[in-house]
């Protein structure tokens, strides 16, 4: 399951890359009520956990300790796994994700900061411990979280939508969001995010954003 972190009051939920499906992430809306998730990825980083945005899911069934277990007798596999082999970075996320499906907030960050230290440049688990921090309301380092995976993979288009999402929503700068959104649509490649990120603009737009910057093209 993926998570994406995209806040649109028209389809923009914050977007994880828990897992490497499709995604469905689990929702966030903007402030004051947002539209429903519908029309989501099919759940990643990232996304998939209810409807949330499609911003990108990636595709491949994860390897996840506990196979079909339920999430309390899968979070305790991982838990031994980890006890056992505290170097292993798969049971390492795959904790962190149980967690973020069970909305243990700050259980999943303590999990995916163990797996970051073991390898602090993967995008996915920074995009999806940082949607935990966001949802915690700890906006700040949601952010540091979005943009490092960015850095690290600029073509990782779930951290930059949700990084236009933390700006329009939670930091309002307007102008910083409409940059990354814009970034989706001409880096994109996928085309997955591109209608996001066009509707993400004009919804600004709609809302009294500052003028002068381009036309969205169509979502591909």
């Amino acid at each position: 399951m993926n998570r994406t972190l995209v806040a649109l009051a028209v389809a923009l939920a914050v977007v994880g890359c828990k897992k490497n499906e499709p995604i469905t992430a689990a929702p966030i809306a903007p402030p004051g009520g947002g539209m429903p998730q519908g029309g989501g990825m099919p759940q990643g980083g990232g996304m998939p956990q209810g409807g949330g945005m499609p911003p990108g899911g990636m595709v491949g069934a994860p390897n996840v300790p506990g196979g079909g277990a339920g999430v309390d007798q899968r979070i305790a596999i991982a838990k031994q796994l980890v006890a056992q082999n505290p170097k292993d970075v798969q049971a390492w996320i795959s904790l962190g994700n149980d967690y973020f499906d069970s909305k243990q907030q700050q259980a999943a960050i303590d999990a995916y900061g163990k797996a970051l230290e073991l390898n602090p440049k993967n995008p996915d688990v920074l995009t999806d411990q940082g949607v935990m921090y966001r949802d915690l309301g700890q906006y700040d380092k949601a952010l540091a979280n979005f943009q490092k995976a960015n850095q690290i993979d600029p073509n990782h288009m779930q951290s930059l939508m949700n990084i236009g999402v933390v700006f329009a929503y939670d930091l309002k700068d307007t102008k910083r969001a409409e940059e990354a959104w814009l970034k989706v649509i001409a880096n994109d490649k996928s085309g997955r995010f591109v209608g996001q990120a066009s509707a993400a603009i004009a919804e600004l737009r709609q809302r009294g954003a500052p003028p002068g910057i381009p036309g969205a093209p169509p979502a591909r």
